[in-house]
């Protein structure tokens, strides 16, 4: 059997090094087609496609997204550890194959709204990496100006980043109520935990969504805990795709990013078609604790999370099916590696290096439009300014 060609070495201008695959991209498969896992359906006749098609540049797009948000947030537990980023902190890795198939699924013009595990889709909805950690550590060239931090974060048509359990939901429908009223064919993909499935607003916003026939994607994220309580313990059903009753559900492999692009698409059609909301559940699961206070191992076995790493990892699997299908090089996926870690660790140092906001712009953006307004400060004889 002959052997692969080697990679060549070769130099950047000054002399830093680089690895160029001695294959040519004309050696790759440009396209293969996947079997992945049939959706459990609920009130729906059929379903997704079992059958996912992957062309070589998706495949590529995907796993560079998947690779720097896992990077971005083991950067983040980093500068955690070191005190560098103070308070709240939920981490996504683990759950990436979530955010790249929502993404890859719906138009950059549709609208998403998600709760405090918000990093990764903050990434995915277009802020660079430098901008989202410059805004956990604080700092004026943060997303939010450093005044948001963790779970605060904001892009065009991305609504956050909320801190209250479950109160995005109904903010949700609230947006896909707007896409409705102005007629645009978009959509508004409505995010919560299995920890938040429990909450009455959610069940509020279904039922409003329902009788509108809002074009809303309800989304739960199973990750198997709520904080640290188990969905055995918490939930008297853990068939969140069914909690809408008279909304469809569907039962998505979450850690598989293909099955998420076609239940996402699926959903999405249904949804702009004028037939009302659907109710999905992605399982999933978080390598890290609820957030950076919780050490994760106190509710499950440092084993369990281990297997799921070893067995059903998002970005492992999509590397191994690039791989096996001649899509991709170990060369080339490692040359990505290497670019995807000087990116986060430029940002990174961004996020040190860059300067706290002044206080004379702690009350800025109260209002939107508004004339410049005095604000109280901590008692009457402090007086600030709020510019809109």
């Amino acid at each position: 059997v002959q052997n692969p060609p080697s990679p060549l070495l070769s130099l950047w201008p000054g002399g830093t090094r680089m690895v160029v695959s001695a294959r040519s991209f004309a050696d790759f498969t440009p396209q293969a087609s996947f079997p992945i896992k049939k959706c459990d359906l609920h009130r729906l006749e059929e379903g997704p496609s079992d059958e996912a098609l992957l062309t070589r540049e998706q495949g590529l797009q995907y796993y560079r997204t998947m690779q720097t948000v896992r990077r971005m947030e083991l950067k983040a537990d980093q500068l955690y550890k070191q005190k560098i980023i103070r308070g709240f902190c939920h981490l996504y890795d683990g759950q990436e194959a979530c955010a790249m198939g929502i993404e890859a699924g719906i138009n950059p013009t549709d609208h998403l709204i998600t709760a405090y595990r918000a990093h990764g889709y903050t990434f995915t909805r277009g802020v660079a990496v430098r901008e989202i950690l410059a805004e956990l550590t604080g700092r004026r060239g943060g997303v939010a100006k450093g005044k948001g931090g963790s779970m605060h974060m904001y892009a065009k048509n991305f609504y956050g980043g909320n801190g209250i359990v479950g109160a995005q939901v109904p903010l949700g429908a609230g947006v896909a109520l707007a896409c409705q009223y102005q007629g645009n064919n978009q959509v508004c993909v409505t995010l919560y935990g299995d920890g938040a499935a429990n909450q009455g607003q959610i069940f509020e916003s279904f039922n409003m969504a329902a009788l509108w026939k809002l074009p809303c994607i309800f989304i739960c994220e199973n990750n198997k805990f709520g904080m640290g309580t188990s969905v055995e313990r918490s939930s008297a059903s853990t068939d969140y795709y069914k909690r809408g009753d008279y909304i469809p559900g569907l039962k998505v492999d979450g850690m598989d990013v293909l099955c998420v692009r076609e239940a996402i698409r699926f959903a999405a059609d249904y949804c702009r078609a004028g037939k009302g909301p659907i109710v999905m559940e992605l399982e999933t699961y978080r390598y890290h604790g609820h957030s950076m206070s919780d050490p994760g191992v106190s509710y499950r076995t440092r084993e369990e999370i281990q297997e799921v790493r070893t067995k059903n990892d998002p970005i492992s699997m999509l590397k191994e099916r690039m791989l096996s299908n001649n899509m991709s090089s170990v060369e080339e996926l490692k040359e990505i590696d290497l670019e995807i870690r000087k990116v986060i660790e430029d940002a990174a140092q961004y996020a040190i290096s860059d300067p706290e906001p002044s206080l004379d712009e702690l009350c800025n953006h109260i209002y939107a439009r508004d004339p410049p307004m005095e604000v109280r400060g901590t008692n009457p004889w402090v007086k600030l300014k709020s510019v809109s």
